[in-house]
């Protein structure tokens, strides 16, 4: 399933994150914060409820967008969340 968290501010679009998710993985591809509310945390308050959106599922997570990948680095809490840190069974 693709969709996206939409973060808004006075009934306007601030920003965006996209995901594409399906029963055993989502990945985070591509975050947008258009230009006037930079610097505002408008980001961060995207990734926050992206990635505890996965946690309550259960998913691991992909971020192939290098702002949510940046974003997981520098808040450990999440790192448990990567698909990188997952533990995999060899068939």
């Amino acid at each position: 399933m693709n969709g996206r968290f939409e973060a808004t501010v006075a009934g306007e679009l601030a920003g965006f994150a996209e995901y594409i998710r399906n029963d055993r993985l989502v990945v985070y591809p591509h975050t947008v914060v258009d230009p006037g509310f930079e610097g505002q945390g408008i980001g961060g308050l995207l990734a926050r409820a992206a990635l505890d959106d996965a946690r309550r599922r259960g998913l691991p997570v992909l971020a192939t967008c290098p702002f949510i990948k940046a974003w997981m680095l520098r808040h450990p809490e999440y790192a448990d969340l990567a698909y990188e840190n997952q533990s995999r069974v060899s068939d």
